[in-house]
């Protein structure tokens, strides 16, 4: 039997979110039915339902950072049981056969990952997301939350920590290492503390020192502006790696300057525009210039598990659904510190 769940929903690309209900499949026999109490708001989310990512099928709930508590499960789920606190990321299936997939890089997947909103899942329908009350996820693609991590702050975690974690733990972040972090946003703040918890020196370059206290505080050794010409000087040749969280477009070969010797820069930002990059600053010192996107589910589970054991979540602005237009044009403004989550009991 289908569950009506309430929503919110964008009707169209330059509409404002509305309330509406949608119906989830019935549980099948590998399928978790998830009782969604928080949604974080990515900007990602702005940009899908607003078409500048291509073309949407409309109505479109968005949301794929979701924590919540599992009311049902289907007859052959072995991962999950009732009552569990879980999550579920940006991705809800993949073909599971694929060398990507068998690998554990599902995000990856060769046949097309399945997007947790505005995608065709493998049996025809579009995806919708978790500005909802309801969810029903097969339970390879749903992710235990630790009892260490209230839900609240977990529900970032399941895009923005992941997408943060992936790079700083396939670089090698941590003791002894020296990690920059470009920008301190939703993504940007998560950097910060999952950085500073593996132990690595981190910094934080930001247009202005606006947000410097708030760095500090989060787990950066150091902050500098990098509208300041002198920080690309200063800080020359200075470190192992660097994160750069933001989705605007950037001075790249500047930035890559600020590399030791084979370093790298991982880009997590998406930004819609080219990045020029400068040959000359990757030869002259070996280095690297690479992207990653999220993570596979079992480093989701891995992050998770590391946040709990460390006290990390996310720093978050807990809002109304009603309030979800307004929270859009406040992260277009830069105006949140660091993440909207929607408590999904107003949708009612």
């Amino acid at each position: 039997m289908t569950t009506t769940a309430l929503a919110y929903a964008a009707p169209a690309a330059a509409a404002d979110l509305v309330p509406t209900t949608i119906e989830r499949r019935a549980v099948g026999a590998h399928d978790v039915l998830i009782d969604i109490k928080y949604a974080g708001i990515c900007h990602s989310d702005i940009h899908t339902v607003r078409g500048e990512w291509g073309p949407q099928s409309y109505p479109l709930v968005p949301g794929h950072e979701i924590a919540g508590i599992v009311t049902e499960v289907g007859p052959e789920v072995t991962r999950h049981a009732v009552g569990d606190r879980v999550g579920v990321g940006c991705m809800v299936n993949s073909c599971g056969r694929c060398t990507n997939c068998t690998a554990g890089d599902e995000q990856y997947c060769l046949d097309g990952m399945v997007g947790t909103y505005g995608v065709t899942d493998r049996d025809g329908t579009i995806t919708q997301g978790g500005y909802s009350s309801h969810i029903v996820v097969t339970e390879d693609f749903v992710l235990g939350i630790p009892e260490g991590i209230e839900l609240d702050v977990a529900a970032p975690l399941l895009c923005a920590g992941i997408t943060t974690f992936s790079p700083l733990h396939r670089w090698g972040a941590g003791p002894g290492k020296k990690v920059a972090v470009v920008g301190l946003g939703g993504l940007g703040h998560m950097a910060v503390k999952i950085a500073h918890a593996m132990g690595a020196e981190v910094t934080v370059l930001s247009q202005s020192l606006r947000k410097q206290e708030d760095g500090l505080r989060l787990g950066a050794d150091h902050y500098h502006a990098t509208s300041d010409e002198e920080t690309f000087t200063d800080l020359a040749g200075s470190f192992d790696l660097i994160i750069n969280t933001v989705s605007a477009p950037i001075d790249v070969s500047a930035h890559l300057g600020l590399l030791t010797v084979g370093g790298t820069m991982v880009n997590v930002g998406a930004p819609a525009e080219p990045l020029p990059v400068n040959a000359g600053a990757l030869i002259g010192g070996r280095r690297s210039f690479a992207g990653s996107m999220i993570g596979g589910i079992a480093e989701t589970q891995q992050m998770l598990d590391f946040c709990a054991e460390h006290g990390i979540g996310a720093e978050i602005e807990v809002i109304s659904a009603d309030q979800v237009n307004e929270a859009y044009d406040r992260v277009l403004a830069s105006d949140v510190r660091y993440r909207f989550v929607i408590d999904t009991a107003t949708l009612s």
